[in-house]
């Protein structure tokens, strides 16, 4: 080589590791930056309504979840072989790609304050989809729809004494 193709030529060609100034490019990291950058995380609606679900029924007042019709309507469907339970009766989640908004409804106990009951769902309702999906809760409404009388039967005892 000649002295003046010598001089043009750059000391690290290509931005390849191993130039004379001892540092590495950032292309020789293998992937291309933080792992976890590397893709997309969606999350269902249903899954946070499961979650929601799981963390309302947790609180203690929470009776059940969802009105007379949809409790009676899953009492019938549990009881059907191979059917599942469903965590998410009376939970309603529209998920985007970093929040959630959740509607709840839900039947207390008889006799427990309504609205330290409604306070005490939302932060756990909180609390547990933050923590598992990392997405931030907007908001929480909660709708009561029944209070649970202590002399009143189930909706699902009676579904079940019907059907023998």
């Amino acid at each position: 080589m000649t002295e003046s193709s010598q001089r043009n030529r750059p000391d690290n060609p290509g931005g390849v590791p191993g130039g004379d100034d001892g540092r590495q490019s950032q292309f020789s990291k293998r992937g291309g930056g933080d792992p976890a950058t590397r893709g997309r995380t969606t999350i269902a609606d249903g899954v946070v309504e499961k979650i929601a679900g799981m963390a309302a029924r947790d609180v203690v007042g929470v009776h059940a979840m969802g009105s007379g019709i949809s409790r009676t309507f899953g009492a019938v469907r549990d009881r059907v072989p191979g059917g599942n339970k469903s965590v998410s009766r009376g939970v309603k989640a529209e998920v985007g790609e970093s929040q959630a908004a959740l509607d709840l409804e839900i039947v207390v106990d008889y006799g427990v304050a309504i609205s330290e009951v409604a306070r005490d769902v939302r932060e756990n309702v909180i609390a547990a989809v933050e923590r598992m999906t990392g997405l931030e809760v907007v908001e929480v409404n909660i709708a009561v729809s029944d209070v649970k009388l202590p002399d009143e039967e189930d909706d699902e005892d009676e579904s079940g004494a019907r059907v023998q």
